[in-house]
């Protein structure tokens, strides 16, 4: 079984629902990295990831840069590992009621023009492929794989403190929950 390691990104500059739509890390965020980089490189050899993977998004690229440099590896850009989409007419400054609405419920009653339960299975399945990776998401896109992997169907099943990280395994066909990553003591509501 490979071992992948999904990392939730470092404390950003500002928070969702703020005027940067991609914000970059603050400097605690910026030390998170750090410590995730150093957590991963504490493990023994044969349980290290071999490649850095990250959603597109600046938080997430920076979480990962401390990572992948220390590897000697290029961060591989996964759009799967985003944020989740938001739907297509929704305007900006209506996204934070959009996603609180969406955390008080489950994958099947997401409001939007997408197959949310799909978009969660899609992550599902591109982590199965993944073996011996550190995967730098997002809070809801760890909940989408936390959730499906332990069978709860709520879309906020888990609150993932920054630059938590959560271990999985994988056979390249079947996904599995090892070890849910830190928790935050302050919810994203």
């Amino acid at each position: 079984m490979a071992r992948l390691y999904l990392i939730r990104h470092g404390r950003p500059a500002s928070t969702w629902g703020g005027h940067d739509e991609d914000p970059g890390l603050d400097a605690e965020g910026r030390a998170q990295a750090e410590a995730a980089r150093d957590w991963l490189l504490a493990l023994p050899t044969e349980e290290r990831p071999r490649r850095v993977a990250s959603s597109p998004l600046r938080r997430c690229r920076e979480t990962a840069e401390p990572t992948a440099e220390a590897m000697g590896v290029t961060v591989e850009i996964d759009p799967i590992v985003g944020e989740i989409p938001t739907p297509k007419d929704l305007p900006a400054e209506e996204r934070p009621a959009w996603l609180r609405k969406a955390f008080q419920g489950t994958w099947a009653e997401i409001e939007g023009d997408l197959d949310y339960e799909a978009w969660r299975r899609a992550i599902v399945e591109r982590l199965c492929a993944c073996g011996d990776t550190a995967v730098f998401s997002h809070y809801v896109a760890i909940n989408a794989v936390v959730s499906a992997l332990s069978g709860d169907e709520r879309v906020l099943a888990f609150r993932p403190d920054h630059a938590s990280i959560t271990v999985l395994e994988t056979d390249g066909e079947r996904l599995t929950l090892v070890r849910r990553g830190a928790e935050a003591t302050t919810g994203v509501l």
